[in-house]
């Protein structure tokens, strides 16, 4: 949200035009009113909630080009802050969103100034990724490549289910008093996967009020079970892509639960008039499992697309885990400097005892026996390709026999899933 000391950045670039970030109330709504004509009148109030009422974003995160001679804001993107949750690590990451250009102003790298700006709020706020859900390709430029589960999921419809499970469940909507108790079954939730989203109260309280009206508005659903027990939830989104009625989000449920919340869902489906039910959720739920047990049909997955601006501050970050990993494999105690090339630049990861005590960027060097372009590595560390799925879609990726099992030891394929924060 704006706060009252924050500088404002201004910077003439041509023709007219200033790139600079919000400082008021008014530029928030003036970006927001642009990001509507460029996107749909959906996310005029998105803009507004989230750069007004979330308790982590601030003015600088919220960037834009005005033409000078008409006022008119023709180009705006956006950082958006998350932090999240590696193994026994966590980190900062920036969402870029909301980015849009008028017509007119394209193909002038309006958009590349921006990121400029938005990779030093990157710095400013120490996040060591940035992550965007978008387009294809278009990213490659900027530096991000595919490596988190994104969108897909499972179709489930009523020819999928058994009969209902007895005794009977009930569902209700949440409501704000609901929102200990639906922290406590996400975080439950949350440590069945590896990467995922942290969330504060203030964020909680911010999705429970303030997205009400928004392109990113959603009913969370409780499951009670006989005794009136809140034994599960289930979040849907009321804008998605697809037809289907939506889960973006879903608890920890034992069988029947997880049964008795197909069937809830599928009859909304039916109440609602949508050709069934879109699970959008980590493969390892069980509420997925529950369903892919029952025959519902595998769409596959989008993926956000990731940029790690600095690879050495991103392995020091994640350090925690890295140790973690070491002390429950048959490297614990290892005592060992590792070189990471990346063609452009080297970092050193030097472990002693199974501790790492040091990660050094070495710049420029062409010894590192174990090798990988930057943007393979990005899905690599990010555990949404194995070692072997990365060496064979990269050639020039090379991993000595000698380190095979060190490498999959650190850098294992796991289940990762960001719940949304806005």
């Amino acid at each position: 949200m704006l706060v009252n000391n924050e500088t404002p950045y201004r910077k003439p670039i041509s023709d007219g035009l200033i790139l600079g970030s919000a400082s008021s109330v008014d530029d928030v709504e003036r970006i927001a009113q642009f990001n509507g004509v460029i996107h749909g009148p959906g996310i005029v109030s998105m803009t507004r909630n989230i750069f007004l009422n979330h308790p982590d974003t601030c003015g600088s995160d919220l960037i834009y080009v005005e033409d000078t001679k008409s006022g008119q804001i023709v180009s705006s993107l956006c950082l958006i802050p998350w932090r999240l949750s590696y193994g026994a690590a966590q980190f900062n990451s920036g969402e870029m969103g909301i980015v849009g250009t008028l017509e007119p102003y394209r193909r002038r790298g309006l958009i590349r100034a921006q990121v400029d700006i938005f990779k030093q709020r990157l710095k400013d706020r120490e996040c060591v990724l940035s992550h965007i859900q978008s387009i294809g390709y278009y990213y490659r430029q900027f530096g991000y490549e595919y490596a988190m589960p994104l969108e897909g999921g499972l179709i489930v419809t009523r020819r999928n289910l058994a009969a209902p499970a007895t005794p009977s469940y009930n569902f209700r909507l949440a409501i704000m008093e609901d929102i200990p108790t639906l922290i406590e079954m996400a975080d439950q939730a949350a440590t069945d996967i590896t990467i995922h989203t942290v969330r504060s109260t203030a964020i909680w309280r911010y999705l429970m009020g303030h997205s009400v009206g928004t392109e990113m508005e959603s009913e969370v659903w409780l499951a009670q079970n006989p005794q009136a027990q809140i034994v599960g939830y289930m979040r849907l989104p009321k804008h998605h892509f697809g037809e289907e009625l939506t889960v973006s989000e879903a608890s920890r449920m034992d069988f029947d639960t997880a049964v008795a919340g197909l069937h809830f869902l599928v009859q909304l489906a039916e109440e609602r008039s949508t050709p069934g039910v879109r699970l959008c959720l980590p493969a390892n739920t069980n509420l997925m499992r529950v369903a892919r047990s029952f025959g519902a049909r595998d769409i596959g997955a989008y993926a956000w697309q990731v940029h790690v601006p600095d690879i050495a501050a991103l392995l020091r970050a994640i350090g925690p885990e890295l140790e973690r990993r070491l002390s429950e494999s048959m490297f614990a105690g290892l005592t060992r400097d590792i070189e990471l090339g990346f063609y452009r630049q080297t970092v050193k990861l030097a472990f002693t005892n199974g501790r790492l005590t040091e990660v050094s960027d070495l710049g420029f060097t062409d010894g590192a026996a174990i090798r990988f372009p930057a943007n393979a590595f990005t899905p690599l560390v990010l555990g949404h390709h194995s070692l072997s799925e990365v060496l064979a879609t990269y050639p020039d990726a090379g991993v000595p026999p000698a380190y095979r099992l060190l490498m999959e030891t650190l850098f294992p394929k796991v289940q990762a899933f960001l719940y949304t924060i806005y």
